[in-house]
């Protein structure tokens, strides 16, 4: 009888963790228009090499936008916490899309993308992510939308200055 229940209770709740699993989604997105060419801008994004001197969040990647590629993201949260996070490029459409993807599946995924679009004014940048799995229940991500929007003014800083 005790080994009935005690099946049923672990069946339960293994039922429940692929439900919070499957079900667990968090949406961000944020969006700034620079006043630069989607050109230019894509160009900024493209090098590497030099986040570093200007990306507060995204200090360091290691690895070249190829689709296909793979790339090692450095992330500097809030706290002065670093993340090292490896990322599939999953597509490269120049002046338009970034987008990359990683970790562990059912546990916390991550769909990031930097969209450019021409508009009045110069180009409207967006940081668009999907993060899903059981994680996201769980996790404080209330730093993310900030840290994105200090990148984008980071990025559209850059921009600024890169024109005088």
């Amino acid at each position: 009888m005790i080994w009935t229940i005690v099946k049923w209770a672990v069946a339960l709740l293994v039922l429940m963790a692929l439900t919070l699993a499957v079900t667990g989604r968090k949406t961000f997105e944020v969006e700034l228009v620079i006043p630069a060419p989607p050109a230019e801008v894509w160009r900024v994004l493209m090098d590497t090499s030099s986040y570093g001197e200007w990306n507060p969040v995204f200090t360091s990647v290691t690895g070249d936008y190829v689709e296909g590629g793979t790339v090692e993201n450095r992330v500097v949260d809030p706290k002065g916490n670093v993340l090292d996070i490896t990322a599939s490029v999953d597509a490269v459409q120049p002046h338009e899309e970034l987008r990359q993807s990683g970790g562990l599946l059912g546990v916390l995924t991550f769909d990031h993308r930097w969209l450019l679009e021409e508009v009045e004014g110069g180009t409207k940048v967006t940081q668009y992510e999907v993060d899903r799995g059981l994680y996201v229940w769980f996790w404080d991500s209330s730093w993310i939308l900030p840290s994105y929007a200090k990148v984008n003014q980071a990025l559209r800083d850059r921009m600024l200055a890169a024109s005088k």
